[in-house]
């Protein structure tokens, strides 16, 4: 079925992926979910960053002059799959949220020199970036409701605010914020901008990494709450215009709903695979195995059915967004998340069910997937909020056609 949206160059480029995961991070995976020793944890994403440039597989994202692969979003999507079957995949070629967002914003909507000073080193791997949006006194499902100010005096900003689930804050050399700089402006979407602001300035206060079922993650995989307090910033470090900052949002969901997707579709597969494995190698007696019973199966051919769906789903959504832009894929764009998301939790969910005790253990990565990812079906807009706009524009068909 991926042949509908597969090119040359994506049938060359997955089968090294592929292996590149096989030999260089499966083996140690176990250990890099292991961050009681942050150093070591470091060391190790650090040498695979390195093996990933030397590949030349480094930023599949990115256009060939900027040091990238020069992928498509359909492209990257396919390729984004593979990657998703380790939770070190992304990171591991430079194209992890919330860097890939990032990238992707300033890539499109800053000055040269913001270019210059934080997209160029975040591209090359030497730095890492967080977006702030979320504010714990706000729904996050409603971005254009937000108390973080951002005040002119004279030719700087002056923010001041409280964000959380900040995510990756913990190591990042700079924060993409989004504050009010028009409180005025007659429409609530033209309030808002997106500024640069950097994490080593007076200020910033990384008030802790928030703990996600029982772990605080650390590095990328953190959800940070952040306190702006007078925090000074040149207007120069502005994104686009001012009053814009809602619609950067926009253009940055759209596309990153589909690398979220395709990673969980990524992880739904190897789930499914350690499913399978474990059903037809799990003795319930001396003549029968998990995979004989009718359940097992049934749970087996429900996952196959959905997973294969889903990525017909997703790769339509980002051939719809490649050729016609985020907005006319609105529809496209909540469908995929709500549905994919249910589909990585159902999964993952039969397959601890297939381990027994086993799956809700730390032996395997699946009880690991589970914590972290439950949350998929709340960020970048609960499930509820994205089906409210699925049924609008289908109800919005009827409705003109009563008239």
């Amino acid at each position: 079925m991926i042949d509908l949206f597969t090119t040359p160059k994506v049938k060359l480029l997955i089968p090294k992926y592929t292996q590149f995961i096989k030999e260089e991070i499966l083996p140690i995976e176990m250990k890099l979910l292991d961050v009681s020793n942050r150093e070591a944890h470091e060391n190790l994403l650090f040498q695979l960053r390195e093996k990933a440039k030397q590949s030349g597989l480094w930023a599949p994202h990115l256009p060939e002059a900027e040091g990238g692969l020069g992928l498509d979003l359909v492209e990257f999507a396919q390729v984004s799959e593979v990657l998703g079957t380790t939770p070190f995949g992304h990171y591991t070629f430079n194209c992890q949220a919330p860097d890939i967002g990032n990238m992707e914003l300033l890539h499109s909507y800053a000055s040269e020199d913001i270019k210059s000073s934080y997209l160029s080193p975040l591209q090359s791997g030497k730095i890492r970036s967080c977006f702030s949006m979320t504010e714990p006194d706000h729904a996050g499902s409603n971005p254009k409701n937000l108390s973080t100010s951002a005040v002119k005096e004279g030719d700087h900003y002056i923010i001041n605010g409280h964000k959380w689930f900040t995510s990756s804050a913990d190591g990042a050399s700079f924060a993409i914020v989004m504050a009010i700089t028009n409180p005025e402006a007659e429409s609530p979407y033209e309030r808002a901008s997106m500024i640069v602001v950097p994490t080593d300035i007076p200020g910033f206060e990384l008030v802790r990494n928030i703990p996600i079922m029982g772990e605080e993650g650390v590095g990328y995989v953190s959800h940070a709450e952040i306190k702006y307090t007078n925090c000074k910033v040149p207007l120069t470090n502005l994104i686009h215009e001012e009053g814009q900052g809602f619609m950067l949002a926009q253009q940055r969901l759209g596309p990153g709903r589909i690398h979220h997707c395709m990673r969980w579709i990524g992880i739904a597969e190897r789930a499914l695979d350690f499913m399978c494995q474990r059903a037809i190698t799990r003795k319930i007696s001396s003549k029968e195995v998990l995979a004989d019973k009718q359940t097992i199966q049934n749970w087996i051919a429900e996952s196959r059915t959905e997973i294969d769906a889903a990525r017909l789903m997703v790769l339509h959504a980002a051939d719809k967004i490649e050729k016609h832009g985020s907005q006319a894929a609105r529809v496209e764009i909540s469908s995929i998340k709500y549905y994919v998301a249910n589909v990585l939790q159902q999964v993952l969910d039969r397959a601890i069910q297939v381990h027994g005790a086993l799956g809700i253990t730390d032996d395997i990565i699946i009880s690991w997937w589970y914590r972290h990812e439950r949350g998929a079906r709340i960020y970048d807009g609960p499930d509820e909020v994205h089906k409210s706009v699925i049924a609008r524009a289908v109800l919005k068909e009827y409705q003109t056609k009563s008239r």
